[in-house]
Formats: structure tokens, sequence, C-alpha cells
């Protein structure tokens, strides 16, 4: 969308909330890398890194699940499935910024909003084990006020709990927020926590049009996020 030939009114907001992987980081890489070092540890063939992308966006579990059967709703064994996360998570860990960047525009926008006034969260899947690391290696962790993982609380993307909580922990009204996502799960938690959304075209959204979602704008790049938000003149 751009702002300079279409008429809009902007989100008054004072806490804008970020997915990570597909919004803020482009970790596709590493998720790939890991899933494969798994299948090859336990004996299964490799998956093309395209494949595996269109697997990415409901956690961590999923993933491996969907790795180890090569499909999107498959059940593994329950053996071969805790094999798989254990080997999963060791090979991620081990390569967590081997590849993985952020995005475009990313570091420049959380700047630009920081010095606007706006607080800043980040909301994730991503078990807490992985989100700091990750945050802490591309030097990312200092522009948020809060993050939430994927296991601080008891529910996570599409359950509206895990964005309530990051309102409820920065003293700021559901109605003054804004999420910023690329799938489906940010959108819909979005929509069931009374939250503002933006949606990004890019990341890990199974191919689908995230303005099916109806979220309040569409960016092709974060560094467009800051001409739709204002701060409140009011409460």
């Amino acid at each position: 969308m751009n702002a300079d030939t279409v008429s809009f009114e902007k989100l008054a907001v004072k806490l804008v909330l970020f997915d990570l992987d597909g919004t803020l980081v482009h970790s596709a890489p590493d998720l790939a890398y890991a899933a494969n070092l798994m299948l090859r540890e336990l004996g299964k063939p490799e998956q093309p890194y395209e494949r595996i992308v269109g697997w990415i966006g409901a956690g961590m579990a999923r993933l491996v699940k969907r790795a180890l059967t090569g499909e999107m709703d498959g059940e593994p064994a329950p053996v071969l499935f805790e094999r798989g996360l254990a080997s999963f998570k060791e090979h991620y860990r081990a390569n967590l910024t081997r590849y993985s960047r952020a995005v475009p525009g990313a570091v420049e926008t959380l700047d630009a909003l920081a010095v606007n006034g706006f607080a800043l969260g980040c909301v994730t899947n991503k078990p807490h084990a992985f989100t700091r690391p990750l945050l802490d290696r591309l030097g990312l962790s200092k522009h948020f006020d809060i993050v939430v993982a994927g296991d601080t609380v008891a529910a996570r993307k599409p359950d509206p709990l895990p964005l309530r909580y990051a309102c409820e922990q920065s003293g700021v009204t559901p109605a003054r927020t804004v999420m910023i996502g690329d799938s489906s799960s940010d959108m819909l938690a979005a929509q069931a926590a009374d939250v503002h959304s933006i949606a990004v075209t890019y990341g890990y959204n199974h191919g689908r049009d995230m303005r099916e979602f109806e979220p309040d704008f569409a960016v092709d790049s974060l560094a467009e996020v800051p001409q739709y938000l204002r701060l409140p003149t009011t409460e």
C-alpha cells in the first residue's frame, strides 16, 4: 500500500508488537538446515528447502511433525517424534544464526518507532530457549520492552493469550496496540485479542494473500510501518 496515493487514517497506538520468524528475521534457512540434519540423523530422506519453508509457521513441534511425515497435519509415531524433536532442537541450537538475518528495514523501523515514543514488543511461537539467543545474536533484543515466547504463557498464537499478556505486562490496552506479522496465526490472534493488525506480504504464510484476513494495513516492507502509526493524543 502506498501511503502517498491512498487516503487512510493512522492507527492511534502505544504498543507495537512484532512476530519474529518471517516478520523480523529471515530464519527459514537455519530452520531448514536443522530439519534436514535431523532427518539425516534419523535415516530419513532430506527435504527441499522450499518444501520446508512451506511447513514453517505453526511452531517447532509442528514443523518437526511435518518434516517427519511429509504432511501438513501428519502425526508421526510418538517415539519417532520425541527423537526427532530432540534432534531438531540440538541442531537448531547449534546453527541458530548460521544463515538467519534481520529482514531488510527491520532495524531501521524499530529505531524509528522507538525514537517516536512507541513501546515495542516481540510475540512469537518460538520457544524462549531459542527466541532470546536469536534476538541477542542479531542485535535486536535491545529494541524490545517485552518478549513473549511460545512457552511464556499457556497458549500460543492464534490464541489471543500471548497478545493479551503483552498488553497487560506493558500497561497498554488492546485498543492501543497493533500486531505486525506474516501469518494467519498473527492476524487471527490480533482479531481475537481485539488489537489492530498490520500484515507483511513477505514471510512464511503458505502462499496465502494476507489481505484475506482483513488487517488494518498490509505492507511489502517493514519500512512502511511507521507511516501508518501515530501516538494517541488522548485516551
